[in-house]
């Protein structure tokens, strides 16, 4: 079965971290990879490797560059008193590509950088082309009126059906319109990623 890299990667991650990866094509690929190495297992990963293994499970889950993401550590690290995991989790959910993903907008957040970068986001009536802009609360995000009859969005209602919003976050598939609610909480079935040994990896 032919695959590609982002398959690769995700097998490598031990998780989907894209929307490609989450299909019954990746599950039974990463079956046939599994049974063809199992009778040669290797030795368990160090501890520096599990933290690179969650630091780019992270990288590549919100589509941030190295640079981008030191940034975001850098940031959290200095704040003293503070959750740093959650910190970290807070400035990565916050990106506008996120939030637009979070919406429902995008069906993943590779879509939903493009649809931000393309200039087909508002921020507060205003247009951006930065996906890592933060997004703060009362902040409001529409897609743009030129750009709604793009067949992108116009199945949105109908796909909002079998999707539920985030608690810190609402959207009105009528108006194609949002509201940043409140701050984003890192709950047991939020977040795949160990925040924490990611931060003991920058802390090395």
């Amino acid at each position: 079965m032919k695959t590609g890299p982002k398959f690769k990667i995700c097998r490598r991650l031990g998780d989907r971290v894209f929307g490609k990866c989450q299909t019954t094509k990746f599950t039974v690929s990463g079956t046939e990879k599994k049974r063809k190495t199992s009778k040669h297992p290797k030795g368990a990963p160090s501890e520096y490797g599990l933290q690179l293994l969650e630091k780019q499970k992270a990288k590549y889950t919100y589509g941030t560059t190295e640079k981008q993401f030191r940034n975001y550590v850098d940031k959290i690290k200095k704040v003293k008193g503070s959750n740093h995991s959650a910190d970290l989790y807070k400035e990565l959910e916050s990106r506008a590509d996120n939030v637009v993903f979070r919406m429902g907008i995008a069906s993943t957040r590779s879509l939903a950088r493009q649809l931000v970068s393309h200039g087909h986001i508002l921020i507060n009536g205003k247009k951006t082309r930065v996906p890592s802009a933060k997004i703060k609360i009362k902040d409001v995000i529409k897609v743009r009126p030129e750009s709604r009859n793009k067949s992108v969005f116009k199945d949105l209602t109908e796909k909002s059906k079998n999707y539920s919003v985030p608690e810190w976050l609402s959207f009105d598939f009528e108006k194609n319109e949002g509201v940043v609610r409140g701050i984003p909480v890192m709950g047991k079935s939020e977040s795949i990623i160990d925040f924490g040994s990611i931060l003991e990896f920058y802390s090395r």
